[in-house]
């Protein structure tokens, strides 16, 4: 695709700028306002510890409490300063030709393209199924999501392999994985060197203020990633964030809001339904793709009425009837019902 047929400002965009405070917000995915008490009180235990500088011991605990919730070794994770890290480091391991499969998170292919690596598109028709990807042979570097952001499918293990070649390194975006009961189909604790994964705490814990991610993959490609960063690249806070969410109560309640995610979206699919909205299924992320008659038209009644709703078509491959909206609870959608049903759309 020519560099002059892209659109830059569509990449950068993101969801927060399409809800500010006071809204009802379905335009990010983070779940709730604040993390967990649970989880504040152990960040608000170390701050009288921010006078002192972290220090490469509690770096190693992180690390290791990442390890253990992933059945691996320390060596294989990478603490990251929120998922938008790790994004910008992929021009580090320095791709002769990168291939991004859309319609997918934007950041990964403007780091790229910032960097001054080529980058081929990889669109997906609906149902949006990788199956159906045409990667070019010389890409020796594939990013893609897992559940896919925003269309909220989940790819099967078995076609993320098939992706895989001599020389290439394939980069699975797993920022929202800990939302999906169970998480199947993630990759997270497979060993190999041609397979990177990153994830984010952000949206399951409430964190999108603190910055907290990491990548799992080979310690060598790990290496590549992590050379040239600052020292200290995370803080005390970050540090904590990470060991307390790696914890096994703590998995067991994300697992937990994943189940609640779950019949949260089944009956919000069921409600935008019979308003006349149509919803990407099947849909296995915290969030639903939707398409509309009139989707800026709608979004901006949806605005006035004090609802923030996710504009899609900065997505590749998407346009400007789509829409994306986070899962939330029925009270919530009650609102969005019924503001959608007053726009007369």
């Amino acid at each position: 695709m020519p560099e002059e047929s892209v659109d830059h400002a569509k990449l950068r965009h993101h969801g927060d700028v399409d809800a500010v405070p006071g809204m009802l917000d379905f335009a990010v995915n983070v779940q709730g306002s604040a993390p967990p008490e649970w989880l504040r009180a152990r960040l608000a235990a170390r701050l009288d510890a921010l006078g002192r500088y972290p220090s490469a011991a509690e770096d190693a605990d992180a690390r290791a409490a990442v390890a253990a919730r992933h059945g691996r070794d320390p060596g294989e994770v990478l603490l990251l300063a929120g998922a938008a890290e790790g994004f910008a480091m992929l021009p580090k391991l320095a791709p002769r030709s990168a291939a991004v499969v859309h319609p997918s998170f934007t950041e990964p292919e403007l780091a790229l393209r910032e960097a001054g690596v080529p980058v081929h598109r990889v669109p997906l028709e609906p149902p949006y199924r990788l199956e159906s990807a045409v990667v070019p042979d010389d890409a020796d570097l594939v990013v893609l999501g897992n559940p896919t952001n925003p269309t909220s499918v989940l790819h099967p293990t078995a076609a993320i392999h098939a992706l895989r070649r001599p020389g290439r390194i394939v980069v699975v975006d797993e920022a929202f994985a800990d939302a999906v009961a169970g998480e199947p189909e993630s990759l997270a604790s497979l060993r190999a060197p041609d397979i990177l994964v990153l994830r984010s705490l952000t949206k399951t814990w409430a964190l999108a203020g603190l910055r907290c991610g990491y990548f799992l993959g080979a310690p060598e490609v790990l290496a590549r990633l992590n050379h040239g960063r600052a020292h200290w690249p995370l803080g005390t806070l970050q540090l904590e964030a990470i060991i307390a969410t790696a914890e096994p109560r703590a998995v067991a309640e994300a697992q937990h809001r994943a189940e609640v995610i779950a019949a949260d979206r089944d009956s919000m699919i069921a409600r935008l339904t019979e308003v006349g909205v149509q919803i990407h299924t099947p849909a296995q992320g915290p969030f639903l793709l939707l398409r509309v008659t009139d989707g800026e038209l709608l979004r901006k009644h949806l605005a006035d009425q004090g609802i923030a709703v996710r504009r899609a078509d900065t997505f590749p491959g998407l346009g400007p009837d789509h829409l994306r909206v986070a899962v939330r609870g029925a009270a919530e959608v009650d609102r969005l019902v019924a503001a959608i049903r007053a726009s007369g759309l």
